[in-house]
């Protein structure tokens, strides 16, 4: 965990819940809890802006425009916003009013042939987060037809922080059209296939401590 700060980091997270849950001796609603948190931890880590910032709160500092739907600002804070979107707009967008399920099988068909090579390669948290890392460089941040500065490194607790990044990205007037989302939904897709199996893959080790 060479990368994480003073304050923790996921890959910490991700660490500490899987030996809370390979815990026999630990409290049953202790080991539930830590399976909560293993599955969203582990989800969150493939999401490419929880792995890189750019002193905009991963994304969340960073006003779009996406499609025809202009951002707004309330407070400090921005919809639609680069984080959000990656969150919620582009995955939704590839299920096309699918349910969970259905989408499921349909990533199951898509990687299918990939899954076999990601499991053997192994757990391997930092690698995850690194690929999550560079899919933020080049494709959440990389992929607009106006690139996005590096910025220099500041404490951001809120858009109004470092020379009030919220607003300096505001005005850059960025655009997610189709373009962005064809080459992020890929992305996104591929992101969601492997967290699964990596999930899976986490859930049997813990399995052979006898969960």
């Amino acid at each position: 965990m060479a990368f994480c700060g003073n304050g923790g980091c996921v890959l910490q997270a991700i660490t500490d819940q899987l030996a809370i849950l390979k815990d026999k001796n630990a409290p049953a609603l202790k080991r539930a809890d830590a399976l909560r948190f293993l599955i969203h931890f582990v989800g969150d880590l493939h999401q490419p802006l929880h792995g890189s910032t750019n002193n905009d709160r991963g994304g969340n500092c960073v006003p779009v425009k996406y499609f025809t739907r202009n951002p707004r600002a309330h407070n400090n804070s921005y919809t639609p916003n680069l984080h959000h979107v990656w969150d919620t707009e582009i995955p939704e967008s590839q299920m096309f009013g699918a349910d969970p399920a259905e989408f499921a099988d349909t990533l199951e068909a898509e990687f299918d042939s990939s899954f076999s090579p990601w499991q053997l390669a192994g757990v391997k948290l930092e690698d995850w987060a690194w690929e999550s890392h560079d899919h933020a460089r080049e494709t959440a941040y990389g992929a607009f037809a106006t690139p996005v500065p590096v910025e220099t490194d500041a404490p951001v607790n809120s858009c109004a922080d470092a020379d009030n990044i919220g607003q300096r990205m505001l005005h850059k007037h960025l655009v997610i059209g189709e373009a962005y989302r064809q080459q992020a939904g890929a992305v996104a897709e591929e992101r969601l296939a492997q967290a699964g199996v990596r999930l899976a893959m986490i859930l049997n080790e813990a399995a052979k401590a006898g969960f």
